[in-house]
């Protein structure tokens, strides 16, 4: 059964948690956006764009008013909106990025569109869509796409410009015969957790969408499954495959709020005409540190005390438990997020 209430319909949700509310981006006319206090009940509340940057018809012709599969992350003290434009069944594609310095309890924001951020072409052996942001410990910052074609790519981007680094190289991390795409990166202590969704989406409840994930000690990879099979070779753990009623669970998005990591994603529900319905779930972890649904097969997740997730809180400074300032050089760095049994 569904813990959610009200507008649940979504597809490929990103979710931020702010000061003053519970945030998701999604596919839609001009990017969807719901807003919650309690990540509970969700209403729906409009969208990020009235009218689309006029630059998408350059890069993709055939584009339409829906812009694909958001990200949303804050650092920097602005909120940075990635997003995909794109047909259906080509890698004639673009990502865009849209800043904004407010993010309110409405999801309403001061967006400014930044641009095309990487494009792909039918001559392309990738597709530039499904973008997904992240920050190293080190402070580089990294953008993670793909879908089918050559699989999950990885780009190294100027911080500044939220767009690709002068001397960026893209990274394949993952492939699967049957399809793959939807990839975000998951900060547990002391691994990089690549969620992606296998096989095909958007099927209604004939879709065949699973999510599985593998790990690595570098953000570049090399990423294995638990039992060693490198996902750039077909790997990945099984998290979620649905049920008889859920179908095709996939897209998730993986945020913190207070001392847990929780999957959000969508999954077709074959008693409602297959609608796309949301879903938010805690993760539980093993005694080897790998994620999963079944709170019978470990310790639900627990941050490292006294440090926050940059993706849950509104604020252009990490702090401490205490209230201190971040140290000098680790501003917008990785959430030091400790996966139980592996420290």
């Amino acid at each position: 059964m569904n813990p959610l209430h009200g507008d649940l319909g979504v597809h490929d949700p990103a979710l931020i948690k702010t000061a003053s509310a519970y945030v998701i981006v999604s596919t839609g006319n001009g990017i969807a956006i719901k807003t919650s206090p309690d990540r509970v009940t969700w209403r729906n509340a409009g969208s990020v764009y009235s009218a689309n940057p006029a630059w998408q018809k350059t890069y993709v012709p055939q584009a339409t008013a829906s812009l694909w599969a958001p990200d949303i992350s804050f650092r920097d003290g602005k909120y940075w909106l990635y997003y995909a434009v794109s047909t259906f069944g080509s890698n004639v594609s673009a990502i865009g990025l849209a800043t904004s310095p407010t993010l309110d309890a409405t999801g309403r924001g001061d967006w400014a569109d930044q641009g095309m951020v990487i494009r792909s072409q039918a001559s392309d052996n990738f597709n530039a869509i499904d973008p997904n942001a992240a920050v190293d410990r080190d402070g580089a910052t990294w953008l993670v796409f793909g879908s089918f074609w050559s699989g999950i790519q990885l780009l190294r981007v100027d911080p500044a410009t939220g767009k690709p680094a002068s001397d960026a190289k893209r990274i394949g991390l993952a492939t699967h015969s049957g399809g793959i795409e939807a990839p975000f990166l998951f900060f547990g202590e002391p691994y990089w957790y690549l969620f992606v969704s296998w096989d095909k989406c958007c099927q209604g409840a004939a879709s065949t969408y699973n999510i599985r994930v593998g790990r690595s000690a570098k953000i570049d990879g090399p990423y294995a499954d638990s039992r060693g099979v490198a996902m750039a070779s077909g790997g990945g753990d099984l998290i979620d495959a649905g049920d008889a009623r859920w179908k095709g669970p996939g897209h998730c998005a993986v945020f913190v709020d207070r001392d847990t990591a929780f999957l959000a994603n969508h999954a077709y529900d074959a008693n409602n005409a297959g609608a796309s319905t949301l879903w938010i779930r805690p993760l539980y972890w093993t005694k080897d540190g790998w994620p999963s649904l079944d709170a019978t097969a470990g310790s639900p997740s627990a941050m490292r005390a006294g440090k926050q997730s940059a993706r849950v809180i509104d604020r252009d400074r990490r702090r401490d438990a205490a209230g201190r300032k971040s140290p000098k050089g680790r501003r917008g760095a990785a959430p030091e997020f400790a996966v139980p049994g592996t420290r």
